[in-house]
């Protein structure tokens, strides 16, 4: 584990040491009680170097943020392990110390990629969770099982596991975090996993894998091949959903019903968390997959903001100082 003050300034990220990759090498080969040998295996790509959603090198959306010099990242922290073996880290950038005994909300960060690819510590999304963490949020920047190693419901399981590690006593006490108050935010692919993660269950939110609220920007949120349809979808979304459903680009619902437990919308009851959900009109993910979303958000009485921005850029790629400010209002108003 490392815990690592961040010095601000463009282009500077934090000092990561490694901990448990480190462990995860050297017990390669861990018996298990059946008798059997399973290797410990990193989700890849990983690290800085690993791209994020936002095409290019342009300084937009979370670019233009430059963190504090004052927040803290405890980097690779293992919040689980699958039974193949793959190994399930997570960073948590905090606010700088607060007065002793004052619990914080949470957020669950949640990196895009199609699915297939992205690092929780990539530049774009260690700028997320720092971002967040200068709001006064406990942020747990989480990496996921990705496709084609592993294929729905393999990367919402896995984030749902993130929030119940960190609803648990070790990290409340150590985090100074309130299990009560855990939201989400996520985008691209990440915001999908943002979004369904804030309607799967009924109920109260401050218990399991529950949470409190979720904003999400550029989610994929409706998978199935009506929606996909209606929206004139390109080839490329159609292919990226089903790579991540184990399903013929394009299959109805008889041959790929896992479409629909994957979509939001589907999920959707009275007692969900609110939902705040940014995109841009004439991004990549059509803008109608978040139209629909938030209309039946509205219709089941769950609050929800629509945030449309103009131009094309994509997920993080529009979080810039406005949209930020919007967000964190957001998440202030239902966490704080």
């Amino acid at each position: 584990m490392t815990s690592t003050r961040i010095a601000g300034g463009p282009g500077i990220r934090a000092r990561r040491i490694a901990s448990v990759v480190t462990a995860a090498a050297v017990i390669t080969g861990v018996v298990m009680l059946s008798g059997f040998h399973t290797e410990l295996r990193e989700i890849a790509p990983k690290g800085t170097d690993a791209s994020s959603e936002v095409i290019g090198s342009a300084v937009i959306g979370i670019r233009t943020f430059t963190p504090p010099g004052n927040l803290v990242v405890d980097a690779d922290l293992e919040y689980g392990v699958r039974d193949d073996g793959t190994l399930l880290t997570l960073d948590v950038c905090s606010p700088p110390e607060s007065v002793l005994g004052e619990a914080r909300p949470s957020v669950i960060s949640i990196h895009g990629g199609s699915w297939a690819r992205g690092d929780k510590a990539n530049a774009d999304w260690r700028n997320v969770c720092l971002w967040l963490a200068s709001e006064g949020f406990v942020a747990a920047s989480v990496n996921y099982r990705l496709v084609p190693d592993a294929r729905f419901p393999a990367a919402i399981d896995d984030v749902a596991l993130a929030v119940e590690w960190l609803r648990a006593p070790e990290q409340v006490e150590r985090f100074g975090i309130d299990p009560e108050r855990i939201g989400a935010f996520g985008g691209s692919a990440g915001g999908n996993l943002a979004a369904l993660l804030g309607m799967t269950g009924e109920g109260a939110l401050d218990e399991g894998s529950r949470v409190a609220a979720v904003a999400e920007l550029s989610g994929p949120l409706g998978l199935g091949a009506a929606e996909l349809e209606a929206d004139a979808a390109s080839d490329w979304l159609r292919t990226i959903v089903g790579e991540y459903l184990g399903c013929a680009p394009g299959a109805g619902e008889e041959a790929c019903p896992q479409a629909l437990d994957a979509s939001p919308a589907m999920r959707i009851d009275p007692s969900d968390p609110p939902v705040f959900i940014g995109h841009a009109d004439a991004e990549a993910v059509p803008l109608g997959q978040s139209t629909r979303f938030a209309a039946a958000l509205a219709a089941a009485g769950v609050p929800v903001e629509l945030a449309v921005v103009p131009g094309a850029a994509h997920s993080i790629g529009i979080l810039d100082e406005a949209l930020r400010a919007r967000v964190a209002a957001f998440l202030h108003t239902h966490l704080d």
